[in-house]
């Protein structure tokens, strides 16, 4: 890690008033979860159901094969006990200390809010929650892990249980996305930090940004590393809790 760039990070972290960190499947891979477009990520090491892991999570396919896409979601989404790692740590002091205004991820984990962020704008929805699809009645993540990779049912009208993701074939929530675009257009730093900038509407977001600053953490190159200040290519983790201790000095 370069010893003068996470200075001048530190530095830009105690100007800031309004940062925002935009975030996706690089910050918690640190805490185990599995990416999903590097050589070991899901969509390129998975192959045991004879169609790719985006057909199997798209919105067709969930109502068509409900019974497939439970087995491969419970494997890849549920089954493993994940817990937040430094990055999260880091990012939800930074909101304690009103320097850090909201977190805009990509991740469906609730990682960020297990490790206390508070204003996370989940552009790809969550694993935590759930609804039927027939009345509506909503479901926690404790109560389809009851199923154990079978078909949960709503408990009332005996409908099937969603999650509350984002699949392929569905629109962002309109809501969330006009919040993390008004966040990320009055933010004063800009933090991105384990995306490959090419997922799209998301990626799009980080256009709204009209500050001065923006820092990129990832360890592969971006189509925004031009337009950043500071890039580092070491973990997320690292990066933003060495940045904070150096803040604690500052202060």
């Amino acid at each position: 890690m370069n010893q003068t760039d996470i200075k001048t990070f530190a530095d830009m972290l105690a100007r800031a008033r309004r940062a925002v960190f935009f975030g996706g499947a690089g910050v918690s891979t640190e805490s185990g979860v599995k990416d999903y477009r590097s050589k070991d990520g899901l969509y390129t090491t998975v192959k045991q159901y004879g169609v790719s892991p985006e057909t199997i999570l798209s919105h067709s396919f969930f109502f068509e094969h409900t019974d497939v896409f439970y087995d491969f979601y419970y494997k890849y989404f549920l089954s493993a006990e994940v817990r937040p790692n430094p990055a999260h740590i880091a990012l939800a002091e930074l909101e304690k200390r009103g320097i850090l205004r909201s977190v805009v991820t990509q991740n469906i984990d609730g990682l960020h809010q297990a490790a206390g962020s508070r204003t996370v704008r989940e552009l790809h929805g969550t694993v935590m929650r759930y609804h039927c699809c027939d009345c509506g009645e909503e479901f926690s993540v404790d109560d389809v892990k009851k199923a154990r990779g079978e078909i949960p049912h709503c408990r009332s009208c005996g409908g099937i249980i969603k999650p509350d993701v984002v699949l392929y074939e569905e629109p962002l929530d309109a809501q969330t996305l006009t919040d993390a675009i008004r966040d990320i257009a009055s933010a004063d730093l800009l933090i991105i930090g384990g995306t490959s900038m090419t997922v799209y509407p998301a990626a799009g977001l980080v256009q709204y940004f009209q500050g001065d600053s923006i820092v990129l953490i990832n360890r592969d190159e971006t189509p925004y590393d031009s337009a950043a200040s500071l890039v580092f290519r070491d973990k997320i983790g690292e990066v933003m809790s060495t940045a904070l201790t150096l803040l604690d000095v500052r202060c």
